[in-house]
């Protein structure tokens, strides 16, 4: 039908548009801001800054928005219950900081909460921390120590 034709006609015009994308034309200024974190000396010190710096510190597998393991979700998930304001670092980005966390602690495995400057346990132990009140009983020590 005549009715098929235009729609068909239509399409095909649409259709051999060609697609931008807005990213190759993008400024540097808009890209992700990521530090070069180069050799385990370099990694040690910013993980010292980061704990240092951040009452609650978590490194993990991805981001709080997208974790990208089920260990880092779980512990963003306990965090998040308890409604903490955290700092997080995706380790996935940063491969001298994941194996420099892992001395660090002397902890084998991601990812890592640190609370007040000290390490805290991995994720099975912040889970059960927030089963049994003990990560809410902590994180309102950080209440009270930022007040």
């Amino acid at each position: 039908s005549a009715l098929r034709r235009t729609a068909t006609r239509q399409f095909r015009a649409t259709s051999t548009t060609p697609l931008r994308f807005f990213s190759s034309d993008s400024h540097d200024d808009f890209a992700p801001q990521r530090k070069e974190v180069e050799g385990e000396d370099a990694a040690m010190k910013m993980i010292q800054d980061h704990v240092d710096s951040n009452p609650v510190m978590l490194y993990m597998k991805g981001n709080p928005s997208m974790p990208m393991c089920g260990f880092s979700a779980q512990v963003v998930h306990a965090l998040k219950a308890e409604g903490a304001d955290f700092s997080s670092v995706n380790v996935l980005d940063y491969p001298d900081i994941r194996e420099g966390v892992k001395k660090f602690a002397e902890w084998p495995t991601i990812p890592q909460l640190y609370v007040n400057g000290e390490f805290i346990g991995g994720c099975d132990i912040v889970v059960q921390m927030h089963e049994n009140g003990e990560l809410k009983d902590l994180l309102k020590e950080v209440e009270t120590a930022e007040e």
